[in-house]
This record gives C-alpha cells, structure tokens and sequence, in this order.
C-alpha cells in the first residue's frame, strides 16, 4: 500500500511539474506575441507618419535609452524630437519594414529583440537600413522599448555573415 501511495504521490507530481511547464510556455507564447504587436503597431505608425504614434512603443520618461550613429540621449521627449528632425516628411520617413526577429524573453519584466530594420525612401532620399537591439521591459502599459541601440549601414553592406 506505501508503494502504491508513493506512486500516486509521484505521478500527480509529476502531472503538476508538466502543468506548470505548460503554462509557462503558453504564457511565453503570449508575451511573445504581445511585444510583436508592439513592433507591429510601430511600423504602421511610421508607414503612416505617424512619429508620435511610433513612440508609443517607447517607454515614457527620463528612463528611455536609444543609442545611434555612435551617439546616445536619453529620454523620451528627446527622441521623439531626434526623430521629427530625421525625419521631417513622408519621403524622408519611407516605408519602414523589420525582419529577421528575434524575440528572448530574459524575465517575466524584460525581453531582448534583435532584427533588421529597412526604409525605403523616395524623392532625393536614398534607402537605408541596419540592425537593431532593443530591450523591452513589461509596464502597466504594455510591453515598451526601454534601450534601443540601432545601426545603420548602405543596403549593400547590409548581409548576414557568412
């Protein structure tokens, strides 16, 4: 009967460890999910002009870090403001795609995403694009980009390596 007892003990233990395992990919799956709507939100914001509506993604305050062409501010007000600068209309801005995602989620408050991003521009402007790194921490707002370190580099030189 002690035999017996302690199978059962080890197989509803067994079928607990299995449940948490479960839920724990499930709940992966949708913070996954959550911060690639966050990116996708971005994109159409920008594809639309939107700068401020590409912010959104962004946490709000002092905190937000983005680092580029060699330079860094903080802020998210001065980001904002770098890109209304950048980028002062439509054919400056392009048509913004991401590829090549990768989504790591390091905790249940902050996840890491790397990708490449691509502008193709109009008028006098010529396309560009990079890689870029950003890590996103889980707010009561939602899945925001807390650091941004984006690069650039001509289309041509933009290849994995080999």
């Amino acid at each position: 009967m002690r035999f017996i007892s302690c199978v059962a003990v080890a197989v509803l233990c067994s079928c607990a460890v299995q449940s948490s395992a479960e839920r724990s990919a499930a709940d992966a799956k949708k913070q996954t999910s959550a911060i690639r709507k966050v990116l996708d939100a971005q994109v159409a914001a920008w594809n639309r002009g939107d700068i401020p509506g590409f912010m959104d993604g962004y946490v709000r305050g002092e905190k937000l870090r983005f680092a580029s062409g060699g330079t860094y501010r903080f802020g998210w007000k001065v980001t904002l403001e770098k890109y209304q600068k950048s980028y002062p209309n439509a054919d400056a801005m392009g048509r913004l795609t991401f590829s090549d995602l990768k989504i790591q989620l390091l905790s249940p408050q902050y996840a890491e995403v790397f990708g490449r991003w691509h502008l193709k521009r109009g008028g006098e402007f010529e396309d560009i694009s990079g890689l870029y790194t950003l890590l996103m921490q889980r707010t009561e707002s939602g899945w925001r980009v807390l650091h941004d370190h984006t690069s650039s580099k001509p289309p041509e030189t933009d290849k994995k390596a080999e």
